[in-house]
């Protein structure tokens, strides 16, 4: 597969970019974003069938079923780095090994609805939190200690609006181009 296509098939929405400088405006389109994710997934996963779910979303991808389950483990860990940057001075996060979480059992083989439900879960704690953030609060840092990187709270909110619409995208580009 030709390696420009292989990239738009990677990033449908392009990659990351974090606005200089982040306005109100842009945190109430994230968090908004955030709030409906959930909803938004199930709408597009659910009515998908088992062979549907295990189909990868492009060649060497997940597949639907795994980018479900990424999704709530990501957005999981995500909610708590929030809280780790609200309760200690700029910690250093652990990462984790999310193609190693991808392969394991319960992201190959689980129901979809568990992550759906957790997803929802934890997506009402994370926007509560969210809109109860102060100008302060959103200046908080962690640090991700693959390159040292600091990221504040306020990008992080920008970082993870993304990264649904980016894995929405690739389910509802899967989705139209195998004509479901």
């Amino acid at each position: 597969m030709e390696e420009t296509t292989l990239e738009r098939l990677r990033y449908p929405i392009g990659k990351y970019e974090i606005p200089n400088p982040i306005t109100e405006e842009h945190l109430q389109e994230w968090i908004a974003i955030l709030e409906h994710l959930p909803e938004r997934l199930g709408a597009l996963v659910n009515p998908l069938s088992e062979v549907q779910l295990e189909t990868a979303y492009r060649p060497g991808g997940w597949t639907v079923r795994q980018l479900v389950h990424h999704i709530s483990d990501s957005h999981h860990h995500s909610y708590i780095r929030f809280k780790w940057a609200l309760t200690e001075a700029n910690p250093t996060i652990k990462p984790y090994f999310e193609k190693e979480w991808a392969n394991l059992f319960d992201a190959k083989t689980a129901p979809i609805q568990l992550s759906l439900n957790h997803l929802t879960a934890v997506h009402a704690k994370l926007v509560y939190l969210l809109k109860g953030l102060s100008p302060d609060d959103l200046q908080r840092k962690f640090t991700h200690p693959e390159g040292n990187e600091e990221t504040t709270l306020a990008e992080n909110i920008g970082r993870y609006a993304w990264h649904g619409g980016h894995h929405l995208a690739h389910i509802e580009q899967l989705i139209k181009r195998s004509k479901w």
